[in-house]
């Protein structure tokens, strides 16, 4: 017992406790972002069923979209976010052109009560980059 009320072994315990934390944040930091490669994201749509929601402009969308993604513009998301899904523990996939734009909507979800909610890292470019499928018009590109 002597050992933990020695002030020098106290003062090394702390700072091994600080840099173990330290070391530990980025990780902790990233799991909360919740990005998703576009491999990963593919396997969370056929695997579990997640919604997938289009955050961009309605132009843009048209153009080409994810399969069976849902059209809400960002800017109409705060208003919308309660029509999302009916059950909040199903998985949502927020996507927009670059990721930036799903990274601050996917704190509105997440305070709206949904449990799991991912971003597509990179967006719609990363996901056509990796020679993924998007639907335009009707017809799977």
């Amino acid at each position: 017992m002597t050992f933990f009320t020695d002030y020098t072994n106290l003062v090394l315990i702390a700072i091994a406790l600080i840099s173990g934390a330290l070391l530990l944040w980025p990780v902790i930091a990233r799991r909360g972002r919740g990005g998703l490669s576009a491999a990963e994201a593919t396997q969370l749509i056929n695997r579990r069923n997640a919604v997938v929601v289009d955050l961009r402009a309605a132009a843009e969308f048209a153009n080409g979209h994810l399969p069976s993604a849902r059209h809400v513009e960002f800017a109409e998301l705060q208003a919308k976010v309660g029509q999302l899904v009916k059950n909040k523990s199903n998985p949502v996939l927020l996507v927009c052109p670059t990721g930036q734009h799903s990274n601050k909507a996917a704190r509105i979800v997440r305070d709206a009560g949904y449990a799991e909610v991912h971003v597509l890292e990179g967006g719609v470019n990363a996901w056509q980059q990796a020679g993924m499928p998007v639907v335009k018009q009707g017809a799977v590109k």
